[in-house]
């Protein structure tokens, strides 16, 4: 057997053991749901245009052009009366006085009231409030999948050890075959599992009104998304299994992984932390850690040139490289080290 033919032999006993995981299962269930209820719910929430009883024609078509439902009415009593009833969400006396029940109708207000004009040179089609969450949802998507599934990939690493299992994989397969078909199981079901959320965010975005200017305005950041993705998550997959790897038990996953969580937690809250268009979010695109993030975010926002994501990627890629030769070479120097934690140092100088 070749080591190409062990690696893929690794990769489809991970792949079927995660497919048959409940957990697993579960927990993307859970994020399907979350998914399509944050983009459905809002929409379902909303039951239509308020509606406003007037006693007079004057506000009748500025209403109308705030998306109002405006029922005439012949008389003040009549209109209040509405109100009370709670057939009608507020009523616009003559003055114009603004009616409410228990609170002030602030819509309506709002919508009476003279307001300079506004002219955008340059208008977006994408809602303010999507503008904040699709960066959010970039940034949570890649921190939630490279930290859970590079715990899985840690965890699957020492049980493995506890169990002295790894003693027959390694006599029958190359240690390397081993890793590599766990690193391209893991990133296959992460890539699987963001792909089919992406496919529930579409379908959710298409029920309501906002999915053309959404879609169309983040599609170049999702395109490259794809590629920082799939190379920061393969560069912090193997870093996951040899840390995993120093760990004798379960119990010393903590201690031992702390390092790699970091690469992963310090890059999300800085990305989060530091305005999009200002200089310490470009700095952020082009570090590898956090690059997969602020990147997509950049691109989304209008405020990338279209040579920076190319060489954020180079950079990204080359650092990959690099962290995969560590990352194995820590895992098989502490690979077979079952009764004890190893050091760090101590598994590279053994590989």
């Amino acid at each position: 057997m070749t080591t190409f033919e062990a690696a893929q032999l690794v990769a489809a006993r991970e792949i079927r053991t995660k497919l048959r995981d409940k957990a697993f299962l579960l927990s993307t269930g859970i994020f399907l749901v979350i998914v399509l209820a944050s983009l459905v719910l809002p929409a379902l929430l909303n039951s239509g245009p308020a509606k406003v009883a007037v006693t007079d024609g004057a506000s009748v078509a500025v209403l109308q052009e705030h998306g109002f439902e405006v029922r005439t009415v012949a008389d003040t009593a009549t209109a209040e009366q509405l109100v009370r009833d709670g057939e009608v969400d507020a009523a616009v006396l003559p003055g114009p006085v603004v009616v409410g029940d228990d609170e002030s109708p602030g819509d309506v207000v709002q919508a009476l009231s003279v307001e300079p004009q506004v002219r955008l040179l340059e208008p977006s089609d994408v809602d303010p409030f999507l503008k904040v969450i699709v960066p959010l949802a970039f940034a949570m998507l890649f921190f939630f999948t490279s930290f859970t599934f590079g715990m899985q990939i840690a965890q699957s690493v020492v049980e493995e050890k506890q169990t002295r299992i790894v003693e027959i994989l390694v006599a029958s397969i190359p240690v390397r075959a081993l890793l590599a078909g766990k690193v391209f199981a893991l990133t296959l079901l992460a890539f699987g599992q963001v792909a089919l959320l992406a496919l529930v965010a579409i379908v959710g975005m298409s029920a309501t009104d906002t999915a053309p200017g959404l879609i169309s305005a983040a599609l170049p950041a999702i395109g490259w998304f794809v590629p920082f993705f799939v190379i920061g998550f393969v560069m912090l997959a193997a870093l996951w299994a040899g840390v995993g790897a120093l760990a004798s038990r379960q119990e010393e996953l903590t201690s031992t992984t702390v390092p790699v969580q970091m690469l992963v937690l310090i890059p999300f809250f800085a990305v989060l932390s530091v305005p999009h268009d200002g200089v310490a979010m470009k700095v952020l695109s082009y570090i590898p850690f956090s690059s997969p993030i602020a990147m997509p975010i950049r691109l989304f926002d209008g405020g990338a040139a279209i040579w920076e994501p190319v060489v954020a990627l180079v950079l990204l890629a080359v650092t990959a490289v690099g962290l995969l030769g560590v990352g194995a070479r820590v895992y098989s120097g502490s690979l077979l080290r079952t009764q004890v934690r190893t050091n760090f140092m101590t598994a590279l100088r053994r590989s």
